[in-house]
């Protein structure tokens, strides 16, 4: 367990350096250090709230876990009443100067609720009712505030999350396929009713023909790239940066990585997101109790997930869909809750040590349940 620990921290430390290290790399020719200084602010917010977290007994959250969903739930109703609406979306909250997006909250908030469910109805978690219906209803209404700020990229990730939780908590694959194709069904009428994200689509489909209008970010990116080659043009000497790729410090920050430092670093980057995945599922088997094996497995998976989403986009693989990197892009609400979740992680594992029984052992019961078809 120390292992995984030790290798947890190794890897999120690593992107946090090479984030700030880049961020002010892609932002010092158009905004000096502002970008630099301001994600340092939120860095320092969200090691603070991380070890807080680790230190805790992650246990004492299951008292919490459902009125903490409620906070969230509370928070993304008055961003869609009073929140500060940037480019037509209205997910922000202002306090003061600062912006914060309150479905960074609600993300590990269903997370926490959800698992704080699964523990308590463990034992029919493979029955309609209370398998699905019921958290779905929690489930669904949270992704519906998010969905209709509008943020699609976030419930598509969030759902993505959720299911996967619901799959290792036992749900039934016959029971969890309807809603999910009506899920898919529902999104796709709404990209086709929404031209932006029509013309997203298409430049996915057709990135030449839509090269120098909605194609234009992710060709760009693409030319970033290629351009780096194995070791990249050199720190700070890259040109995609100037004008060339639009948020470039955000969602497309990884071309940049793969301009200025190559393949090598890129690469790199993977393997650190690979590591957290291996170290968080890791910590999850070895959880002491089925509320840490389904918070660990949900935060991993929300790491992961959004990780691989947005590699996704910038080479192409997904349509553009508007998803920072963990730890390396600008944002300090997405940030603070990513270092907060790996604080929660660091605490199973701590735990996990102090009393090594598993969590079927601690639940109980004969076995937990396992993801089966019908």
């Amino acid at each position: 367990m120390k292992k995984a620990v030790t290798i947890l921290i190794i890897c999120v430390a690593g992107l946090l350096t090479l984030g700030m290290v880049m961020l002010y790399s892609a932002s010092m020719t158009q905004h000096g250090s502002r970008f630099l200084i301001t994600q340092a602010s939120w860095c320092g917010l969200g090691l603070l709230a991380g070890v807080v977290a680790a230190a805790l007994d992650y246990r004492w959250l299951k008292r919490i876990s459902p009125w903490f969903l409620v906070f969230c739930i509370g928070l993304l109703v008055l961003v869609l009443v009073c929140g500060k609406q940037v480019k037509g979306a209205r997910r922000w909250l202002a306090i003061g100067p600062v912006g914060f997006q309150p479905s960074e909250l609600a993300k590990l908030g269903l997370i926490m609720a959800l698992a704080w469910y699964t523990e308590v109805w463990q034992r029919q978690m493979r029955t309609l009712w209370r398998g699905l219906i019921v958290p779905g209803a929690f489930i669904a209404l949270t992704l519906g505030l998010i969905f209709v700020e509008p943020d699609r990229g976030t419930t598509i990730l969030l759902a993505g999350v959720c299911g996967i939780m619901l799959l290792t908590a036992g749900v039934r694959w016959l029971h969890l396929l309807p809603p999910t194709l009506v899920l898919i069904a529902a999104l796709a009428y709404s990209f086709i009713h929404d031209p932006m994200r029509s013309a997203r689509i298409r430049a996915w489909r057709h990135l030449e023909e839509t090269k120098l209008d909605y194609g234009l970010q992710v060709y760009q990116g693409l030319l970033a790239f290629g351009s780096g080659g194995l070791t990249g043009v050199g720190l700070g000497d890259g040109m995609q940066k100037l004008g060339y790729v639009p948020e470039h410090h955000t969602d497309f920050i990884l071309p940049i990585i793969g301009e200025e430092l190559g393949l090598v670093a890129t690469l790199s980057v993977v393997l650190a997101f690979l590591g957290v995945l291996g170290c968080g599922a890791y910590i999850a088997r070895k959880a002491r109790d089925t509320f840490g094996l389904m918070l660990a497995a949900g935060i991993t998976f929300l790491i992961s997930l959004q990780a691989f989403i947005n590699i996704a986009v910038v080479t192409n693989t997904l349509p553009n869909k508007g998803i920072s990197l963990p730890f390396i892009s600008a944002g300090g609400s997405n940030l603070v809750a990513m270092l907060g979740g790996v604080g929660l992680l660091i605490s199973i594992a701590r735990k996990s040590e102090d009393a090594p029984a598993t969590a079927v052992e601690a639940s109980g019961v004969d076995e937990l349940p396992v993801p089966q078809t019908p």
